[in-house]
């Protein structure tokens, strides 16, 4: 489901965008990235970030043809989160910062609320 923006919608970087944009350049398959929460991990959730391609029921956050999904089980607990790309001397990887996580593991997947 394309939305209008919500201010309590996820928010995607331009940064992310970018490499969404250089993996489907890399790979040759334009997919969009997944962002969902799951059960489980040390801190009773963690997060699922994969390619994917849409659903029905998916919150589709886009920018220059480069889209990001949310599905409508994860968006509560993605309410004004950020979804982000880093690079740093560990490793390249997409983040979220999560406002609603009362706390989290140190791997940074994994968080309560």
């Amino acid at each position: 489901m394309n939305l209008p923006p919500d201010a309590s919608h996820p928010r995607v970087t331009d940064r992310a965008f970018h490499r969404l944009a250089e993996i489907a350049e890399l790979t040759g398959a334009q997919k969009a990235l997944r962002v969902g929460v799951l059960g489980g991990g040390c801190s009773g959730f963690q997060y699922d970030i994969r390619l994917d391609e849409p659903a029905a029921d998916d919150l589709v956050i886009e920018k220059d043809g480069q889209k990001v999904l949310v599905d409508s089980v994860s968006l509560p607990f993605l309410s004004n989160a950020v979804i982000d790309f880093t690079e740093e001397l560990i490793g390249a990887r997409f983040v979220i910062e999560n406002p609603n996580a009362s706390s989290s593991c140190g791997c940074g997947t994994s968080f309560s609320i």
